[in-house]
């Protein structure tokens, strides 16, 4: 149940991303059998069902304090039943280092007008809720955020959460010739283009899916050659030919990343 003020929107939630890799398991090397992690009691010298697992917090070492699954349902604080917003906040103060995992919301049939009123409210106010929510036995804090027609979640990392790296963030004492700056600045400009999540891709995995399918097949691959890079010694020039070449007009199709399939097909017709 989502809550603002008096109104209540019951939604239901579902992980809005999830990584997507190909896994290599670990291998027995004599007889090539996938190794497990089996739940194994070495007291009792047997493995046990899951129906035998008990949680347990280690307060010294070998002793554990014994918590049962209605006591944590019983401490389960109302986050767990009702996300209330505690208040808004606008979406350009929160830097997305903050942002964790992200779920979207879907409201239930009785909860729709309640649903698109806040999002609509959200959006031409151009802010973010934030709210407590209590799921697999933590509370976190989320931003309820307007996004395509619906309203997003995102839990938050806290503020100890946050890495602080010595050396992250000083003033450096390096010196900017202004006419550096004015050529980077330059460089982005001609760079800059609307965002298209499409356009990137895991190239490493696909990668790796074209090598497990030729090993499959009792094939290989080529291996891609790596392109050389020179240590940068004079900056100017190197900003320079940089601006020239992200200027220079293309010739021919734009080139667009090609698929596994369309490069199968192409090395099948050459």
């Amino acid at each position: 149940m989502l809550t603002f003020g008096l109104v209540s929107i019951p939604i239901r939630l579902y992980v809005a991303d999830r990584t997507k890799r190909t896994y290599l398991h670990q291998l027995h090397k004599e007889c090539h059998t996938r190794l497990k992690q089996p739940l194994f009691c070495p007291t009792c010298d047997r493995f046990v069902d899951r129906n035998e697992v008990i949680k347990g917090y280690e307060y010294e070492t070998g002793q554990y304090v014994l918590v049962e699954g209605d006591e944590i349902k019983k401490i389960t604080p109302a986050s767990g039943r009702t996300m209330e917003i505690l208040a808004f906040v606008k979406a350009d103060d929160v830097d997305p280092i903050y942002f964790d995992s992200s779920f979207l919301s879907v409201p239930e049939a009785e909860g729709k007008k309640g649903y698109r009123l806040l999002c609509k409210a959200l959006q031409e106010k151009h802010v973010m809720g934030v709210a407590k929510l209590t799921m697999h036995q933590r509370e976190y804090t989320v931003f309820v955020r307007p996004r395509d027609h619906g309203l997003t979640l995102h839990t938050m990392y806290y503020a100890n959460e946050i890495s602080t790296v010595q050396g992250y963030g000083q003033e450096s004492d390096t010196k900017l010739n202004p006419q550096e700056v004015k050529l980077a600045e330059q460089l982005v400009q001609t760079l800059t283009a609307k965002f298209e999540p499409r356009k990137y891709h895991d190239e490493f995995q696909e990668r790796l899916k074209a090598l497990l399918d030729a090993k499959a097949k009792g094939k290989t691959i080529a291996t891609p050659a790596e392109v050389a890079r020179a240590p940068v010694i004079d900056i100017m020039q190197a900003l320079k030919k940089s601006l020239a070449v992200a200027s220079a007009p293309r010739k021919g199709p734009a080139l667009v990343p090609m698929s596994l399939s369309a490069k199968r097909q192409r090395r099948k017709a050459g």
